[in-house]
């Protein structure tokens, strides 16, 4: 067969992104031939794994606040950009808090009335405000949008220390700008129930959670799954709440009916520890296990999803928040956030949902926490720019469909530093990393063809192989 180039009559797609260009298509082309030599690394394409469900972000207050900023014009571009389908980044799969999150505006919860278990004084008027506006904007690009939603933490007379945190700043850290109001004395610990774990508290908060979905719903958003706390192993100076595994199944025994009332899934998470015997605790039980579809991992819990993905393939695996840097938003850090990527859906993922999807330039939460974004405001000019992490998560989100599978390699070479996705179209995805300072070739065999193309030095880049160059299943080679 003879080479194909690049040409849009070829059906080849080919993007790079490098630290001084962050978008562009090289003058190498991409080439296609039969499979003589061994590749750099062979696709598995008559053994694929995990489905993929989407990519996605957070929606946070302080991110609707940052694009309020912005023009009209311009904020309705960036969200074309970030969620219009065959434009950008192609977000599908997004995440939102139950109240208020370490990045909302302050603390606030959807009823602050002490002892009102009736909850008679439920209101999201606060998210009528920022949530439901920027919700609503990215719906109006991707009708399609699918939510899940988890708390930070519950009202705070929920909680034994009756406060929205669990933990007092630290003097000796750097979030030491602001006092949350919480007495050293009166912190919650990890490995304890910051829960009261009463009938009374425990019924009322499922039914909180199913308040929180019909006030969604009345205004027309979905949400199609929860997760019960977000982090329930982290005593945090901002809104949080501890659990231990067998408070988690004393509440999840009351969720569960709650939400299947509503055609709700319920996963569990968010897991940051890498500890899987505390998921382990939770599917044991007869009746929770069962119910629960999947778990959502971040920060430090990516080294317990290997050991959950082997020992319960039927689960599926939500990257829930990736980790989310230092606010400079610069090159090393999008260099790291691949790795993260590679990590997660070599271990079975169906979901990666970035965290911050908008910041001021600096990205400060009200805690005092400086984190990144794929957008950037700048409050004194009001103009925005996608970061180097928008273009690294759109590597893959902007052309891996709902739908697609994940498809392990191979290395023949020693060459291991690519994901492959085979979408439902019948192309084939591939993404890769040159580390190196030098340009790399790289040969991938798909099926029994090989596709040869060059990163440059120290970049990403995305190959898009069209469905008519892609044979399912591989010959031997000759």
């Amino acid at each position: 067969m003879t080479a194909s180039a690049t040409r849009p009559d070829a059906g080849f797609q080919f993007y790079v992104t490098t630290e001084s260009d962050p978008w562009f298509t090289p003058d190498t082309p991409v080439t296609i031939e039969p499979m003589q030599t061994f590749p750099g690394a062979f696709l598995r394409l008559d053994a694929p794994a995990q489905e993929i469900d989407g990519f996605g972000v957070c929606f946070n207050e302080l991110g609707w606040v940052a694009l309020s900023r912005l023009e009209e014009a311009e904020r309705t571009e960036v969200m074309r950009q970030l969620f219009a389908p065959g434009v950008g980044a192609n977000l599908t799969t997004c995440r939102m808090p139950v109240g208020a999150n370490d990045f909302a505006r302050d603390w606030y919860s959807y009823d602050e009335v002490d002892g009102d278990y009736a909850l008679e004084h439920f209101s999201i008027a606060n998210d009528d405000e920022t949530l439901v506006p920027y919700i609503k904007a990215a719906q109006a690009q991707q009708p399609n949008l699918t939510l899940w939603a988890s708390p930070w933490g519950p009202p705070s007379w929920f909680k034994r220390n009756k406060h929205y945190a669990c933990a007092a700043p630290n003097p000796m850290s750097e979030q030491t700008n602001f006092d949350n109001g919480l007495s050293p004395d009166n912190q919650i610990e990890e490995g304890t129930d910051g829960l009261i774990l009463s009938d009374e508290v425990l019924d009322a908060y499922a039914r909180y959670f199913g308040k929180f979905i019909d006030a969604y719903r009345e205004r027309g958003i979905d949400i199609s799954m929860v997760m019960p706390q977000n982090e329930f192993n982290s005593a945090q100076i901002y809104p949080a709440c501890t659990w231990t595994p067998e408070g988690l199944i004393k509440f999840l025994r009351r969720l569960i009916p709650e939400m299947e009332r509503r055609g709700v899934k319920v996963f569990f998470g968010t897991m940051e520890r890498p500890d899987d015997t505390m998921v382990e605790k939770v599917l044991a039980d007869p009746e929770v296990g069962p119910h629960i579809e999947g778990v959502g991992f971040q920060w430090d819990g990516k080294r317990a999803v290997p050991f959950v993905h082997h020992n319960h393939p039927e689960l599926k695996i939500y990257q829930s928040e990736q980790e989310c840097g230092d606010g400079k938003n610069d090159w090393r850090y999008a260099r790291y956030a691949w790795t993260m990527m590679r990590h997660y859906f070599n271990n079975g993922a169906s979901v990666y949902d970035y965290w911050n999807l908008a910041l001021d330039e600096g990205g400060v939460s009200r805690w005092g926490w400086s984190q990144n974004s794929l957008v950037t405001v700048d409050p004194e000019t009001g103009r925005s720019r996608f970061t180097y992490e928008y273009y690294v998560l759109r590597h893959l989100s902007g052309f891996v469909q709902p739908g697609a599978r994940f498809v392990p390699a191979l290395s023949y070479t020693g060459y291991e530093n690519l994901l492959a996705f085979h979408n439902p179209d019948g192309s084939v995805v591939v993404a890769a990393q040159n580390d190196m300072t030098i340009p790399q070739e790289i040969v991938v065999g798909v099926g029994n063809k090989n596709v040869t193309f060059t990163a440059p030095a120290d970049s990403l880049v995305t190959v898009v192989v069209p469905a008519q160059e892609v044979e399912v299943a591989p010959k031997p080679l000759a």
